[in-house]
């Protein structure tokens, strides 16, 4: 009984089985024009799909977006737009030749069993637009960075906003994440997370001030030459700072200093009227007569001659005075050559005989101021000839210059300004030291338009008075400096009383400050020659 059971159990078996790989069959015959199991496209499964059904699977998981996340934000960049392009031809016809290529028992105990004993793999072919993703990723970055700030102006407060700390995406470092999501068949890893560096606030330093003056020169068709120093931490601005320019009155700061070289006591009554007349006035006579004094002799060609010889022992490479103002040229020496002079990258036409640079002005400035103070490169190279009361006399004179269309009316009034003005021609400048409570700094500021023989005021004097305002206020950033817009209008035009140069100065006498038409200040009866003037003040 149990032997008949045991029989019938197992034709049972049997038939169920026959039947099972019959109806496996009759399905694997249907199937035979579609994909084995066990076969993946470009990292989909597409077993039990048909070519046109493998097709549409492929290209619906790579058409669709990719996230990029850029820290709490999400993006989708649509692969299309980056040039992204299956190769589903050379896909298909691999998917296709691979399942023609199948042992056909093989196949069927696969498709059977559900398994792939040794799965079929096509990879991917697909290409995409490298530079355009990266113009994608750079556009994203900057509609989402927040770069760091720093302080900047709030004219209607008139007061400075701090920066602010900021981010910045990391475009190198974060250009592979967001290729390989292109690529990346799974559609929950299709994302690719920017990857962005903090920044700290930008410091309140001589970057911002230099940004602002370029803005300022960028209105002038010519060259802006520009040097600043904060005399009590020695930071330092310069633009075009090492290029020649005429040296024009304002060389007349190294005559002052050279004077007090040259005399053993406290100037008289006639040197000081020569001093004053030089510094406060700009005469170019008595400048003359200063360099006379410079020289020990009735021969301001020997002065000059000391006065540059100076210069190179401070260090000031690029000033030299060949020909005294408005004398006759030296024959044989009409110029000096100089590494600012000799650049040919750039060239302001300056003057042959009178050259300087911004730097060299501003670094003398800066001597005269140390020196007052006690101390520098004046004291140590001229320890007996110097001394910081003398030094303190430049600055005094200087002081009393009261020009204010530059430096001065780019500082609140009353400040304490030391400066020297200059212009002729092509050319105008001003250099002095502001005596402000942020700071005391140094200030050398010239314009030169080198096409031209004439620069018009109306367009250099504002932009020199900006530009001292905004050193100002980078120094002063609690009390910045706003002027009353009717009073800059009424100071616009120079006036004789300032030292400004007329409209129009006929051809051929386009020069520096005219001389005074007697001896700018000298006593009565030393009127009548430079070495008079010498005898009496020597």
């Amino acid at each position: 009984m149990l032997k008949a059971f045991q029989k019938l159990l197992t034709i049972v078996l049997l038939t169920l089985l026959v039947l099972f790989l019959s109806y496996q069959g009759f399905l694997y015959y249907r199937a035979r024009d579609k994909m084995p199991v066990g076969m993946t496209v470009a990292g989909v499964d597409v077993a039990g799909l048909t070519l046109e059904e493998v097709e549409q699977a492929v290209t619906a998981r790579y058409t669709a977006p990719i996230r990029v996340v850029h820290r709490t934000e999400e993006i989708d960049m649509n692969p299309a737009d980056v040039g992204f392009v299956l190769d589903m031809e050379a896909m298909l016809r691999e998917a296709d030749e691979a399942s023609q290529s199948e042992n056909e028992w093989q196949a069927f105990a696969e498709f059977v069993i559900g398994r792939s004993m040794e799965p079929v793999v096509v990879e991917l072919h697909a290409t995409h637009d490298r530079e355009e993703l990266r113009r994608q990723v750079e556009m994203l970055a900057s509609f989402m960075d927040q770069p760091a700030t720093g302080p900047r102006l709030v004219p209607e407060t008139e007061s400075y906003l701090m920066g602010m700390d900021g981010f910045l995406t990391d475009i190198e470092a974060s250009f592979p994440a967001v290729e390989l999501a292109l690529y990346e068949a799974d559609l929950e890893q299709r994302t690719a997370e920017l990857i962005t560096v903090d920044e700290k606030a930008l410091p309140f330093d001589m970057t911002l001030l230099e940004e602002s003056i370029n803005g300022e020169l960028q209105a002038f068709d010519g060259l802006g030459s520009i040097y600043i120093l904060n005399l009590e931490t020695g930071e330092e601005l310069g633009i075009n700072a090492d290029v020649a320019v005429s040296g024009l009155s304002v060389v007349k700061i190294a005559i002052l200093l050279e004077t007090f070289r040259a005399i053993d006591s406290e100037p008289n009554s006639d040197e000081l009227k020569l001093l004053n007349e030089t510094g406060i006035n700009s005469g170019n006579y008595s400048a003359n007569l200063l360099l006379d004094i410079v020289a020990g002799q009735d021969n301001a060609y020997l002065g000059v001659d000391i006065l540059t010889e100076s210069m190179q022992r401070l260090g000031l490479e690029n000033t030299f005075i060949v020909t005294p103002y408005e004398e006759p040229d030296r024959p044989g020496k009409g110029t000096l050559s100089t590494p600012a002079n000799q650049r040919q990258d750039v060239y302001t036409n300056p003057d042959p005989t009178m050259q300087t640079t911004a730097e060299d002005m501003g670094t003398l400035l800066a001597m005269v101021y140390y020196c007052a103070e006690g101390g520098g490169a004046l004291l140590a190279l001229y320890p007996e000839q110097l001394t910081p009361t003398e030094c303190q006399a430049v600055i005094d004179i200087m002081a009393q210059n009261v020009e204010g269309n530059l430096i001065r009316f780019g500082v609140p009034e009353g400040l304490t300004v030391a400066h020297k003005h200059g212009w002729a021609g092509n050319t105008h400048g001003d250099a002095g030291i502001v005596y402000s409570e942020g700071a005391n700094y140094v200030i050398v500021e010239y314009l030169a338009q080198p096409n031209t023989d004439w620069l018009i005021h109306d367009i250099s004097f504002p932009i020199l008075r900006e530009i001292s305002r905004e050193v100002y206020n980078h120094f002063n950033i609690d009390a910045p400096y706003f002027p009353d817009p009717v009073i800059e209008e009424e100071s616009v035009e120079p006036t004789p009383e300032t030292g400004a140069m007329p409209e129009a100065i006929p051809e051929g006498e386009a020069t520096e400050e005219a001389p005074p038409a007697n001896d700018g200040g000298l006593p009565p009866g030393v009127e009548a020659t430079r070495n008079s003037v010498v005898q009496a003040a020597i």
